[in-house]
């Protein structure tokens, strides 16, 4: 099956590896694409640990199950953003994904965004550019069901390396943060060239 991070990969090859301890990312954005996935497949001991030690204080596995529950996460796109080092080259390299702009978003943020991601509300002051080689940013927007409704949570997320792996510190929200309305006739959000209403909506019921 198609990895829940909506890479090109299966599950096997792509996110499993990373959430089952037998491999771990070498990137910010593989990384990121992992605790997706762990969120969709309710993996949250691997969540924890993926936490910087210092945001790892106070939080545990029964708070995460908690935060997240209620909500179906289906699908991720990665947003073109600063680069995401590697732990072997510590270089940059650019993320690329594409750009959907055919999303109707309504504008009501939702507090689940916040209490998932540890994130905070985008502001001018609180968005910074890291280009230190063992620090990273990724941007992505991940959409999930609730009640049958579908939300959308954007964020521009700050890694960092600790002990020679990557681990997730914390965010910034974007304003397009909570629910919106997709058309069920337009391509599905997940990249899959189906439209909506014949794939990822399914997940809805």
């Amino acid at each position: 099956m198609r990895c829940y991070c909506c890479s090109s990969k299966s599950f096997d090859e792509c996110c499993g590896p990373f959430i089952k301890g037998v491999e771990y990312p070498n990137s910010a954005e593989q990384l990121m694409r992992s605790r997706f996935s762990a969120y969709a497949t309710a993996h949250y001991q691997y969540i924890l640990e993926t936490y910087t030690k210092e945001k790892q204080q106070g939080l545990s596995v029964e708070d995460l199950a908690q935060s997240a529950q209620g909500a179906t996460w289906f699908a991720l796109k990665v947003h073109p953003t600063l680069a995401a080092s590697s732990v072997d080259s510590l270089v940059g390299n650019s993320v690329s994904s594409t750009e959907d702009s055919s999303i109707d978003s309504t504008v009501n943020a939702d507090a689940k965004v916040e209490a998932v991601t540890n994130a905070e509300p985008i502001s001018k002051t609180n968005l910074k550019s890291i280009s230190k080689p063992n620090n990273a940013i990724v941007e992505f927007t991940a959409y999930y069901f609730e009640n049958k409704s579908m939300y959308q949570l954007h964020e521009t997320s700050n890694f960092s390396v600790e002990d020679g792996k990557w681990r997730y510190h914390d965010g910034v929200l974007h304003d397009d943060c909570g629910k919106i309305k997709y058309g069920r006739n337009l391509p599905c959000v997940c990249g899959s060239n189906k439209k909506f209403k014949q794939c990822c909506a399914t997940k809805s019921r």
